[in-house]
């Protein structure tokens, strides 16, 4: 069973691209205009020992908002498309991750239903290129195409880009534990439904 979803998305803001195997190694390509988001994306793929080659272009002369959220859109749907019916998986993932002196809880429940919330506060306005109230945007945007339940939390921390990077690795972890193949049931939906 191979896990893996390429999809494209063009419209009049943005040209997105994203292939994802979901049991890699962590090879990556990531090119978007957006530098720091580049680095997110980048430790996101180690983290969660993905294969991901990402390509972005995207109206940045306006800002950067259209090319982070969908970004994250086409995130959501490659991982939707990859998972297939979800057979086996774990479905549910978690993690804490300290970062210096940020702490980022992370839940996240493949459940095919939709529910998202980030409780951090930056002080900045921006770290790098990024504004940092598109990280709820991204992984927004993400949740709803994936269709997850995911809430990200951030205790502590002095340093945006600590809690930002904190957000990144903790929910590549999370996902990774989810989407890991339970050997005890690889023949079946987690649900009691059938379905998910």
């Amino acid at each position: 069973m191979k896990r893996y979803s390429k999809i494209e998305r063009k419209t009049n803001e943005t040209q997105i691209n994203i292939a994802l195997n979901i049991d890699g190694i962590g090879r990556r390509t990531i090119n978007t205009p957006i530098g720091f988001l580049n680095h997110m994306l980048d430790l996101f793929t180690k983290h969660g020992l993905f294969d991901l080659n990402i390509s972005a272009k995207g109206d940045t002369f306006i800002d950067e908002h259209h090319t982070v959220e969908d970004i994250g859109i086409v995130l959501g749907q490659v991982f939707l498309e990859a998972l297939g019916d979800k057979k086996g998986i774990n479905r549910y993932g978690f993690f804490i991750l300290p970062m210096d002196e940020a702490v980022a809880t992370v839940a996240i429940d493949f459940s095919g239903r939709y529910a998202f919330k980030l409780d951090c506060e930056f002080i900045r306005e921006k770290v790098g290129d990024l504004s940092t109230e598109l990280v709820y945007d991204f992984w927004g945007a993400f949740a709803q195409s994936a269709k997850v339940n995911l809430f990200i939390k951030v205790e502590n921390g002095r340093n945006d880009h600590h809690k930002i990077e904190a957000i990144f690795k903790a929910t590549a972890r999370a996902i990774r534990v989810a989407c890991e193949l339970d050997k005890r049931s690889l023949q079946n939906i987690p649900s009691t439904k059938g379905v998910l």
